[in-house]
């Protein structure tokens, strides 16, 4: 299930050092274009690959360079104080063991492998094994559960799986005849290492990897749209879609979040994101080694501002990304104590608002500067370095991505609209279809556009400003209301850690805004609490947007992290329609019984 791609393709070559090389030239005009937008805009072009590995083309030739092979390609740090370390040969050699031993236990060309697995080494060697081997890998959280793994395995198609032991009890009565690879993980010295039974499937070790060749060369070019990666969206609104990526929209498409972060040869960079979604791998795979960088990892069992500024300033982290919760939590505590702050500071995954930009510039010296992508491509907009950042803007166009605005109604273009990219030229980092479902392919590829459902605003030098979702998007008494734009005033209160704006039902005005909160430590749920915080928006807010009730809840989010506002809304028409709060669902506060101060 294909969209056709009728941009015109570089000349062919299965020439590798051809290839490797017209890769090294993109990464490095951007590279060198780091702080110059304008021409970046110009002069980047995507490099267009008949066959391209990412393993065997660019990872295994970094490997090889004198000057690269013994350096840190991964740094993974617990919070005990262990530490491992594998510089870009290591991983080469380890990864090729891996795969030509998968390759002796059957494992062919095409299959689909679910790859379940937390923050250890062997995540990355069986990534790698992976692409190297052209299978396609179905990147997992372990949170999942055997009812979730019943669909993945059904609807990916997958006939292997790797995980560990915990993990692996969970393909019991999931399927038949499954293969599956138990991982004990580096630090399960001195543990029982035997691999677990599952009935119905068949188990093998990883430990027997060890002894494989690590000599591997490719028997043939790999094509370029050849499938490589899987990955189910969160669901906010539906069942997860199933996203499918190429040998190149991901590992070529990456070059975008390179610029973004604006990352060099020799940094070393820490992106706080779990196995198994779509940012794990933006920027603890792809966009670090395409920068010939170091990834570090915090592997913190319980997430801690002290611990993980420690192990930053031990490992000397020159860039930084966090989702917006992770730096609510950084400003709260005392930042000043990581003396040599990183330089680079990124936050993804929903919008931040501009108390923590100011807070965080404040103690670091440093700018956190937004971005704008989706699991269906890579970054498409985002505040880029050495650019003036518009506070509480996502920033323009990347090089390389040519996003228009369309009014929903109209389908013209609008200073205000669904983002949508143009076609022609189709961008490199854009999903293949989503697979096995036709119609809704068809749909994000219509009118010669890539719809991706986010709605932005447009300003007079060509700056995007984050609207929200096109269904989060509601009318009061007439007038349109951002939920962002509310929830950026709100987090700015003492009391409130995270924020979701939803309309509840209101004879009058047909919806008025909601507020769920949750509550920063220090603070209790009570009635004066409330009125604190609708009394400050009071005077942050202009009167048709005012918040109007309000009431506190640990915030319903996906396993990926995103607050599930439908789901807020659906509790406000329940409690519309019966005139009780649903079961999980608390008191609300009104401002007409708050008595507050106009």
């Amino acid at each position: 299930m294909t969209t056709p791609d009728t941009t015109p393709q570089a000349p062919a070559t299965t020439d590798q050092s051809e290839v490797t090389a017209a890769f090294r030239a993109a990464r490095d005009l951007l590279v060198e274009c780091q702080t110059d937008y304008a021409r970046a805009r110009a002069e980047f072009a995507w490099p267009r690959f008949e066959h391209f590995n990412f393993g065997f083309d660019w990872f295994d030739q970094l490997a090889k360079d004198p000057a690269r092979a013994d350096v840190p390609a991964l740094i993974i740090a617990e919070d005990d104080g262990r530490s491992t370390e594998r510089t870009f040969a290591e991983l080469s050699a380890a990864s090729n063991r891996v795969a030509t031993w998968l390759t002796e236990q059957g494992l062919r060309r095409g299959e689909r492998l679910i790859l379940m697995l937390n923050n250890q080494v062997e995540l990355w060697e069986f990534m790698l094994a992976c692409i190297k081997l052209r299978v396609v890998m179905i990147p997992t959280t372990t949170q999942m559960t055997s009812a979730d793994l019943e669909d993945r395995v059904e609807r990916a198609e997958a006939s292997w799986a790797v995980a560990g032991a915990e993990d692996l009890a969970k393909f019991a009565g999931v399927g038949e005849g499954l293969r599956l690879v138990h991982v004990p993980g580096v630090f399960a010295e001195g543990a029982d290492r035997t691999a677990p039974r599952v009935a119905g499937h068949t188990v093998l070790s990883y430990d027997d990897a060890a002894a494989s060749s690590s000599e591997l060369t490719p028997d043939e070019p790999t094509p370029a749209e050849e499938t490589l990666l899987f990955y189910f969206t969160s669901g906010t609104t539906s069942k997860p879609k199933l996203v499918e990526h190429t040998h190149t929209s991901y590992p070529v498409g990456h070059l975008t979040t390179v610029y973004w972060i604006g990352l060099e040869p020799g940094d070393v960079h820490l992106n706080v994101a779990s196995p198994g979604w779509a940012k794990h791998a933006w920027s603890n795979f792809f966009a670090p080694w395409i920068a010939e960088a170091t990834i570090f990892v915090h592997n913190a069992r319980k997430f801690g501002p002290a611990s993980l500024m420690a192990n930053m300033a031990r490992y000397g982290v020159t860039s930084f990304c966090a989702p917006p919760t992770v730096w609510r939590m950084l400003i709260k505590a005392d930042m000043t104590q990581l003396a040599t702050p990183p330089t680079k500071a990124i936050s993804a995954g929903e919008p931040l608002n501009a108390e923590v930009i100011d807070q965080v510039q404040k103690a670091w010296g440093a700018t956190i500067r937004d971005g704008f992508g989706m699991t269906e491509t890579t970054l498409q907009v985002a505040n880029t370095p050495g650019q003036k950042v518009v506070i509480g803007s996502m920033g323009r166009p990347l090089p390389g991505m040519d996003v228009v605005l369309i009014d929903p109604l109209t389908g013209a273009e609008a200073a205000e609209g669904e983002i949508c990219l143009r076609l022609d030229p189709r961008p490199v980092g854009l999903l293949k279809s989503y697979y096995g479902n036709q119609e809704k392919t068809d749909d994000v590829f219509s009118d010669g556009v890539f719809h991706t459902g986010d709605i932005a605003s447009r300003d007079e030098n060509g700056v995007l400003t984050y609207v929200g979702r096109a269904d989060d998007v509601f009318k009061s008494s007439d007038y349109k209301v951002s939920p962002f734009e509310l929830e950026s005033v709100l987090v700015q209160h003492a009391a409130v850690m995270e924020a979701a704006i939803v309309p509840t039902p209101d004879e009058v005005r047909l919806a008025v805004p909601k507020a769920f909160v949750t509550l920063a430590p220090g603070h209790e749920p009570t009635a004066e609490t409330a009125r604190a915080i609708l009394q400050y928006t009071l005077t942050q807010l202009p009167p048709y947007k005012r918040i109007r009730r309000i009431e506190f809840l640990e915030l319903p989010k996906t396993i990926s992290g995103k607050i599930r506002r439908v789901e807020l809304r659906k509790a406000e028409v329940s409690r519309s329609e019966t005139g009780a709060a649903p079961e999980g669902y608390g008191a609300e506060y009104r401002e007409e019984d708050l008595d507050l101060q106009r």
